[in-house]
């Protein structure tokens, strides 16, 4: 395909500028995706945006920004098996070597090899007309789901999912979610669809609180509060939950998490940056907790996600409230910096509607 194309560039002084690029060529093994969606994630405002302060797998080498973007085929490359033209995908956003351990149990966001280049990263990303894809890096995209959708199931969706895999959910748990940001309510909507039937939020934006209300996430959220571990351990008679995640990187907020987890608790810690303190013997050894880190999924993982997804007929797109075109892109990485909003996307066709 012939031509140039728009793609947002991000210098890291807070501001998101348009450029022309090629459209590129697919290789080998690669094929050329129309952009449909590309969705915002914090970990963009955190270490691009803003400045440009991202070391190793963070590290911005001044490519074609957006890590979450979803699309359709509409040219191949020589030696596909899969993807063919006309395939809706969503891009998994870590192109991994594909032969290190990591690679091989799926996990490319942990890839070892100096090889390993994220898309938005350090590799052209979703914040264009087009993106250059490996066809290993794909999954694909239900007909039932839509593309802005899709856009979220490869960091913010699947990250959780992750979490959720790790800790476990079921409807003998009661959950606790700290910082309700697009991640902290998309924990909270799969929570929900996996069985739990008691679900609690911490979070102070009210635009935020409100949208976990207006689509039913949280029975309860509260405002940040040094009494928050009270307030949890009360509404569960006095036990705490079973389930707590952190999505909110705030050191008080992390703390809060690890406390209002019952004895024998599961906490998963999701949000990046930041630090965290608390007591070791009276917070997690006596009362025999555990805490797990994680980050990002795995590509089977996302093949499994988006299959339940259908099944549990649940949309992330829900979490959207503001949708901007390319030309407007750097509005739309301005309100996501300063976080009145849920999730923001860029859209393309009819995903702008």
């Amino acid at each position: 395909m012939q031509g140039t194309m728009k793609g947002a560039f991000l210098p890291g002084n807070s501001t998101a500028v348009l450029k022309e690029y090629p459209i590129p060529t697919p290789g080998w093994g690669q094929v050329l995706v129309k952009t449909k969606a590309s969705t915002i994630c914090g970990s963009d405002i955190r270490a691009i945006y803003r400045e440009h302060q991202g070391k190793g797998p963070e590290g911005y080498q001044g490519v074609i920004a957006g890590h979450e973007p979803c699309g359709q085929v509409v040219e191949e490359g020589p030696g596909i098996r899969r993807f063919k033209k006309g395939s809706r995908v969503v891009v998994y956003h870590i192109s991994g070597c594909g032969v290190c351990h990591d690679c091989r149990m799926g996990y490319m966001i942990s890839c070892s090899s100096p090889l390993r280049a994220a898309y938005g990263w350090q590799r052209d990303g979703g914040m264009a007309e087009y993106i250059l894809c490996d066809e290993k890096d794909l999954v694909e995209l239900p007909d039932e789901l839509t593309y802005a959708d899709g856009a979220q199931v490869a960091c913010g969706f699947g990250t959780v999912y992750e979490a959720i895999q790790k800790v476990g959910v079921s409807g003998n748990d009661s959950i606790l979610v700290v910082g309700l940001g697009p991640v902290g309510l998309a924990t909270l909507m799969l929570c929900r669809a996996m069985g739990a039937q008691r679900l609690y939020g911490i979070e102070g934006n009210p635009l935020r609180v409100e949208l976990a209300k207006k689509l039913n996430l949280a029975d309860k959220v509260l405002a940040p509060a040094e009494t928050n571990v009270e307030e949890i351990q009360s509404l569960t008679g006095g036990h705490g939950v079973e389930r707590a995640f952190d999505c909110s990187a705030n050191d008080a907020g992390r703390g809060t998490a690890i406390r209002a987890a019952r004895q024998w608790g599961k906490i998963a810690f999701v949000g990046e940056g930041g630090t965290v303190h608390f007591n070791p013997s009276p917070d997690i050894i006596h009362p025999q907790k555990t805490i797990y880190g994680s980050w990002v999924t795995s590509i089977w993982l996302m093949e499994n996600l988006v299959e339940e997804l259908v099944r549990w007929k649940i949309h992330p797109e829900d979490l959207i409230t503001h949708r901007f075109s390319l030309e407007k892109v750097a509005d739309a990485y301005k309100l996501m910096a300063e976080g009145n909003c849920g999730k923001v996307a860029v859209c393309f066709d009819e995903e702008l509607k």
